[in-house]
C-alpha cells in the first residue's frame, strides 16, 4: 500500500472508531443496563423460579439465544438493511414500506409502533434509574427510604438539563459506557472462573429442557427473560446517527461478549449462592467495590435514559414532518449535528409521566410488570413492516420473505404473549399511552386532510386571479413577497385576502409550497420545481425529506430565486382558526381534539426558519 493510500485510510479508521464510540454511548445504553434487573426478575420477580442448577442453566440458555436471534440475527443482519437514505426507526421503516402504495394497514402499524415508543420512553428512565439506586440498599439497609427521593432528584435534574442539549456531555457518554461494559465483562469473567460449568448454558438443549420441565411457568418467565433484549429497537432507530457498520461491529466485538459474560457470571453466582437471587448483579462485586459500582450503574442508567429521551425528541420531529403531529417548538442544540434537538413539550410530558411512574410503582420490580408489552408489540410491528420492505424494495421472493418473517414472529409473539399477562399489573400503562398518542396522530392527520379539502374548495384559480389583476390594476409594491401555500395549485388564500383588503401586489411574487416526502432526504436534482408565470409570479415547489432541517430563506438564496436580499423579503403565511361544527368528515369528538391541537400548534415561522420580523400572518376561520 502506498503512502497516499495509507494517509486516506487513517482518517477513515479514526472516523469509524469515533462512530463506534458514539454508538456505544447512545445506542447500547438501554440494553446495556438490563443486567441490573433481568435475571433478578427471573428468580425473584412476579413469576419467580426456584434457584436450581437446571433452572439457572435453562434461563441462561434462553438469554443467550434471545440475544442471538433477536438482536444479532433479526436486527443486525436483517432489519438494519432497511435504511431510508441512511435513517432508521419505525416511522422511517413505515415510509420505506409505503413506496408508491399508501396502504392504510402499513400506516396504522407504523403509527402505533411509534406511539408505543412514547410509553417505553416513559418507563425506561424510571426503571433504569430506580434499579441502579436500589443498589444503595446493599451498602446500608437504612438507605431504602431514600431510594425514591434520590431517583426523583436524578430524573428531575436529567429532564431539566435537556434544554442545554447533549452536544457538551455527549463526548463523555462513550468513555463511561466503555467503563460500564468493561466492568460487566470483568465481573462476569471473575465469577465464571469460580463456576465454569455455567458455560454449558450456551447449548440450546438447556432452553428446550427448561420448557419441557416447566410448562406454563416456563412460558410466563419469558416475560422476564425478554428484559435482556429491551433496547434492541434502538439499534435500528439510531442507525442514522452512526451507520449500520459501527453499530454491528460494536455489538459483535464488545457489547454482546460483555453482556453474556455478565449474565453467565450472575448465573455462576446463583449456582454457588442461591440466596443472591434478590440482587445477583450487585452481589457479583466484592464489598469494597459496591459503592463505586452503584455510582457507575447510576451513570449508565442516566445515559440509557438520555438515549430514550433523545429518541422521543427525534420521533416527535419525524411525526411532525410527516404530518402526523402538530407543529411544536423544536430547538437545535448543536450547530453541527441535525439530530441533536430539544422538544420542550415532549420533554415535560415525559418528565411528568416518569415521575408519576416512580411515585406509583416505587420499585423497579413493580415497574418490570409494566415494562415489555410496548417493546414486544413494536418488535412484532417491525417484523411485519420489514416483510413489506423485503417484498417491495428488496425483491425477496414470497416464500423466503414469509419464512424469515415467520421465524422472527415465533420469537416475538412468544415474548408478546408472555408479557401480555402483565397487562393487569401495570402493562396497561404503555398500551394506554400508545393508544392516546395513536389517536392524536391519526386525528391530526385526518383533520389536516379535511381542513385542506375545505380550503381547496375556496381556492380561486390562478388564471382568475390574473384576470382580476388586469381589471383592478392594483398598485405593485417594490420588492419580493413569498406566499406560503400548502396546495401547489390555485391562488394562496393569503394572497387573495391581502389583495382584497389592501389592493396591492408586490412586484415579485413567489408562490411557495414545501412538500415533505416519505424519503429521509431528497437528492438535489429532485428538490426544487420552478414554474415561471405571468405578471412577475413564480411557482416554486420544494421537496423536502422528513429528516432534513427546513430553512426556506437559505433555500431561496441558494437557488437565486429572489432579486432582493432576504432582509427585504416579506413572507405571507395563512393562519386558520378551526371551528368544530360537526360537518361531514370527522366525528364531533375528533373535531374538538383537532381544534384544540390546532390552536396550540406552533406557527409555521419557526418550522420554516423564517425571520419573525419578515412575516405577515393572514388569519381565516374554517369550519370543519
Amino acid at each position: 500500500m502506498n503512502a497516499s493510500a495509507t494517509a486516506d485510510v487513517a482518517p477513515q479508521r479514526r472516523e469509524f472508531l469515533v462512530l463506534c464510540l458514539g454508538a456505544l454511548g447512545v445506542v447500547y445504553g438501554d440494553i446495556g443496563t438490563s443486567p441490573l434487573y433481568a435475571l433478578r426478575e427471573c428468580f425473584a420477580g412476579e413469576h419467580r423460579l426456584a434457584v436450581t442448577p437446571a433452572n439457572v442453566l435453562g434461563i441462561l440458555s434462553l438469554v443467550f439465544w434471545s440475544l442471538t436471534l433477536v438482536v444479532s440475527v433479526k436486527y443486525l443482519a436483517y432489519v438494519l438493511r432497511a435504511d431510508n437514505q441512511g435513517e432508521g426507526g419505525v416511522l422511517a421503516l413505515m415510509a420505506l414500506a409505503l413506496d408508491a402504495k399508501r396502504s392504510a394497514v402499513v400506516i396504522a402499524l407504523g403509527l402505533f409502533g411509534a406511539a408505543l415508543l412514547y410509553g417505553d420512553g416513559m418507563i425506561t428512565p424510571a426503571i433504569s434509574v430506580l434499579s441502579s439506586v436500589e443498589g444503595l440498599e446493599l451498602v446500608t439497609p437504612g438507605a431504602a427510604q431514600w431510594v425514591v427521593p434520590i431517583t426523583l432528584a436524578i430524573l428531575v435534574l436529567l429532564f431539566a438539563a435537556q434544554r442545554f442539549g447533549t452536544a457538551k456531555v455527549g463526548t463523555v457518554f462513550g468513555p463511561v459506557m466503555i467503563l460500564w461494559f468493561a466492568t460487566l465483562g470483568v465481573l462476569g469473567v471473575f465469577n465464571i472462573g469460580k463456576h465454569p460449568d455455567v458455560l454449558f448454558a450456551l447449548s440450546p438443549h438447556h432452553a428446550v429442557g427448561f420448557f419441557r420441565g416447566h410448562g406454563l411457568a416456563g412460558f410466563l418467565v419469558l416475560g422476564s427473560v425478554f428484559l435482556v433484549v429491551t433496547g434492541g429497537e434502538a439499534l435500528y432507530a439510531d442507525m442514522g446517527h452512526f451507520g449500520a457498520g459501527p453499530i454491528r461491529r460494536t455489538w459483535l466485538l464488545f457489547v454482546w461478549p460483555a453482556l453474556m459474560s455478565n449474565y453467565l457470571g450472575q448465573g455462576a453466582l446463583l449456582l454457588a449462592s442461591p440466596m443472591a437471587a434478590d440482587s445477583p448483579f450487585f452481589k457479583l462485586a466484592p464489598g469494597w467495590a459496591l459503592v463505586p459500582l452503584v455510582v457507575l450503574a447510576a451513570a449508565a442508567t442516566i445515559i440509557a435514559s438520555q438515549a430514550m429521551i433523545s429518541g422521543a425528541f427525534s420521533l416527535t420531529r419525524q411525526a411532525m414532518m410527516l404530518g402526523f403531529w402538530p407543529r411544536v417548538r423544536v430547538l437545535h442544540t448543536s450547530a453541527d449535528q441535525i439530530g441533536q434537538i430539544y422538544v420542550p413539550s415532549t420533554n415535560w410530558m415525559l418528565m411528568a409521566a416518569t415521575v408519576g411512574l416512580v411515585l406509583g410503582f416505587r420499585t423497579s420490580s413493580a415497574l418490570a410488570a409494566a415494562y415489555g408489552i410496548a417493546v414486544t408489540t413494536t418488535m412484532v410491528i417491525t417484523a411485519l413492516l420489514a416483510f413489506v420492505v423485503a417484498r417491495r424494495r428488496w425483491g425477496v421472493s414470497l416464500g423466503a420473505a414469509l419464512a424469515a418473517t415467520a421465524a422472527f414472529l415465533v420469537v416475538d409473539l412468544a415474548f408478546f404473549s408472555a408479557n401480555a399477562v402483565k397487562i393487569g399489573q401495570g402493562g396497561w400503562f404503555p398500551l394506554v399511552v400508545g393508544a392516546l398518542v395513536f389517536f392524536a396522530m391519526t386525528t391530526w392527520k385526518r383533520g389536516r386532510e379535511v381542513l385542506g379539502a375545505r380550503i381547496r374548495s375556496q381556492i380561486v384559480p390562478l388564471e382568475d386571479f390574473f384576470e382580476l389583476m388586469r381589471l383592478e390594476r392594483p398598485e405593485r409594491v417594490p420588492g419580493p413577497a413569498v406566499f406560503m401555500a400548502s396546495n401547489s395549485q390555485g391562488t394562496p388564500p393569503a394572497l387573495m385576502t391581502n389583495f382584497l383588503h389592501n389592493r396591492v401586489v408586490h412586484e415579485q411574487v413567489l408562490l411557495l409550497t414545501v412538500k415533505i416526502t416519505d424519503r429521509a432526504r431528497e437528492p438535489d436534482e429532485a428538490r426544487v420545481e420552478v414554474e415561471h408565470l405571468p405578471m412577475g409570479f413564480t411557482r416554486v415547489v420544494f421537496n423536502h425529506g422528513f429528516m432534513e432541517q427546513l430553512d426556506v430563506p437559505a433555500l431561496l438564496d441558494a437557488r437565486g430565486l429572489l432579486s432582493f436580499s432576504r432582509d427585504h423579503t416579506t413572507y405571507f403565511l395563512g393562519r386558520e382558526t378551526v371551528l368544530a361544527e360537526g360537518r361531514e368528515g370527522m366525528s364531533r369528538a375528533r373535531e374538538r381534539v383537532f381544534a384544540f391541537m390546532s390552536r396550540n400548534s406552533q406557527g409555521a415561522t419557526a418550522l420554516f426558519s423564517i425571520p419573525p420580523d419578515r412575516v405577515m400572518e393572514v388569519g381565516a376561520q374554517v369550519a370543519l
